[in-house]
């Protein structure tokens, strides 16, 4: 499906220090990211924000020596996506790196006990008999449940990065860098990454008091943790600000070298990935998916286990079941995303061609551990807040949130919970994504409320769909050199794209590949120069006739990519965007 879309040029109106020390294009792209000075691309462990920032991190590491010299038994409660995974199994191999025999993890069933630390989820852990829980990825809003762990004795140490309530729960400890009042800078930080800075802390505590002299242990090497730190931070689409960047470059750095984990390694072969290669994209488009894949449709234990494994044949064997689930993972999306576009389709054809500003889906049939992916394929498609929901009790409906830049779902959802008290029974999350529950007699008057609040925060360029481009390339520019030095400038990710262009070509040769994807040979205009393409999802499958014909002009936005095939190299444009040249609509915008 081809929508027109506005191009805007990313402009940045700072220009970057120590240009000579940056090749032009890059500091051209590095300028429109708001990056003004090359101390900026530092990505040494030593530019990290340091973890005293972190509000409540003295009295987390209180907790957790005082666990390790009294040998009580820790419970680590953890997410059923990715970034719970990966913040579950930094916690679990950190305190066990630092001694720790009593180490034991739950994450909770999605079906059977909903996200974070409920109440039966905290009894579940009780039959552990432990003395401290440990939240990852989650917590921040589960007050009930810190209170029934104080009814049973249990000490609670959340660590979230979340976006607090109006309420904190009681909690022995909270570190969160969202938590009113902490000063700690990169607010970005996913789940993986603050377990990991409470690790740092830990760590440091212990040397000073010479605890591991005491066990006659070797003080761990925590940098042996960023691949899975960088794995987590990448897949919960978090911004890649700079303490972000910082992580996410460590740990494909170590990947490359060869220091990666048996999962992470398993992972990666059956996602059909070289590890000498890997990027950023890797973790979102092919691990992560992989990964998420247990807590979806299984149980997310799978994943954490496969992250634990120390041996590589055991973790194979998970990182296969785990390419199983995806697989059904598809399947079962597919089928919802054919349903989804026909309830769009009615909708559309009953308002004049014109769908919700905010859309809401609904079927009873649909899968709750899929909604959150076909939400956000929808949004993708749309380019339109959108909430998926799935039937969670004969009177309960169950909601996961996917929004557009520019319009926070969270505070959205917030809002609505304010202008009619009691319509929503719990939501939660952050800019990009949420989880929100209500009645089911309730939800057509939801799905009006959600449409008006869009409707009146959005305006009409936002809905339609925009297209950032850092500009057009020079001739010279379509190399592979170019395309490689782009993409050892990594970690791109979000809230720092990758390098995305634009310009005028002709269609050379032009034909269908895998029912739906557009393969090209094009000619830049004013060049006799040819270059290969391909843009995905371009065709509908259900339409007799490809959109272009050879000898259009046409205009695209595209990425830089090194095809390989057959060990040869050669240049290859990934495009984004692509329309007829007359009907592009270009803007300048200044990024600062």
């Amino acid at each position: 499906m081809i929508r027109k879309r506005i191009l805007r040029y990313r402009a940045g109106t700072e220009k970057l220090v120590n240009t000579d020390q940056v090749h032009p294009l890059l500091a051209r792209i590095y300028r429109n990211r708001k990056i003004v000075s090359v101390d900026e691309l530092d990505k040494s462990l030593q530019q990290l924000a340091p973890y005293s920032l972190l509000k409540g991190i003295d009295t987390a590491c209180d907790l957790l020596e005082h666990s390790l010299l009294q040998a009580q038994r820790i419970v680590i409660i953890g997410d059923f996506d990715a970034d719970g995974a990966t913040s579950t199994a930094v916690a679990v191999r950190a305190l066990r790196m630092m001694g720790a025999q009593e180490v034991e993890f739950l994450v909770p069933n999605r079906f059977a006990f909903g996200y974070g630390l409920s109440p039966e989820i905290v009894d579940e852990a009780a039959k552990l008999d432990p003395t401290l829980i440990v939240t990852v990825d989650n917590g921040i809003a589960n007050i009930d449940g810190v209170n029934r762990a104080r009814q049973l004795g249990i000490k609670v140490l959340i660590t979230d990065h979340h976006l607090a309530g109006d309420e904190l729960p009681d909690a022995d400890a909270i570190v969160n860098p969202n938590q009113p009042g902490d000063e700690f800078p990169a607010k970005g930080t996913a789940g993986v990454g603050v377990i990991f800075y409470v690790m740092l802390a830990l760590r440091a505590r212990l040397r000073n008091t010479g605890w591991f002299a005491s066990l006659g242990i070797e003080e761990p090497n925590l940098a042996q943790l960023l691949d899975i730190v960088a794995l987590g931070t990448v897949a919960d689409v978090v911004p890649l600000e700079k303490n972000n960047r910082i992580l996410v470059a460590q740990g494909l750095k170590r990947i490359r070298a060869g220091m990666v984990c048996p999962g992470i390694r398993a992972l990666l072969e059956v996602s059909g990935r070289r590890i000498e290669n890997v990027v950023s994209s890797d973790f979102g488009f092919a691990i992560g998916p992989r990964l998420n894949a247990a807590g979806r449709l299984d149980d997310m234990s799978i994943g954490i286990q496969c992250l634990l494994s120390d041996d590589f044949h055991t973790a194979r064997l998970f990182a296969e079941q785990l390419h199983q689930l995806n697989n059904e993972r598809k399947q079962i999306e597919s089928a919802m995303q054919e349903q989804a576009l026909e309830i769009l389709e009615s909708l559309r054809l009953s308002a004049n061609d014109e769908i919700p500003k905010g859309i809401t889906l609904f079927n009873p049939e649909w899968h709750q551990g899929v909604i959150g992916i076909l939400a956000s394929r929808i949004k993708d498609r749309y380019h339109r807040p959108t909430i998926v929901f799935a039937q969670d009790n004969p009177a309960d409906v169950k909601g996961s949130a996917r929004s557009i830049p520019g319009i926070h779902i969270r505070d959205i959802l917030d809002r609505i919970s304010k202008r009619h008290p009691g319509l929503l029974k719990k939501f939660g999350g952050h800019a990009m994504a949420a989880g929100l529950s209500l009645s089911l007699e309730n939800l057509d008057q939801f799905s009006s409320a959600f449409d008006e609040e869009i409707s009146g925060i959005s305006e009409n360029e936002e809905i339609e769909g925009t297209i950032h481009s850092d500009g057009e390339l020079e001739q010279d520019s379509f190399s592979i050199d170019i395309a490689q030095m782009l993409r050892s400038a990594e970690p791109w990710g979000q809230s720092f794209p990758e390098p995305l262009f634009d310009g005028y070509f002709i269609i050379l040769e032009q034909r269908v590949v895998g029912e739906k994807h557009l393969k090209l040979r094009l000619r830049p205009l004013d060049s006799t120069h040819a270059l290969d393409a391909i843009a995905f999802g371009v065709i509908d499958a259900s339409a007799d006739y490809v959109p272009f014909e050879a000898g259009n002009q046409i205009h695209i936005a595209y990425r830089l990519d090194v095809n390989e095939f057959r060990g040869r190299q050669s240049l290859q444009l990934m495009i984004e965007h692509i329309q007829q040249a007359d009907d592009v609509r270009i803007e300048v915008c200044n990024v600062n």
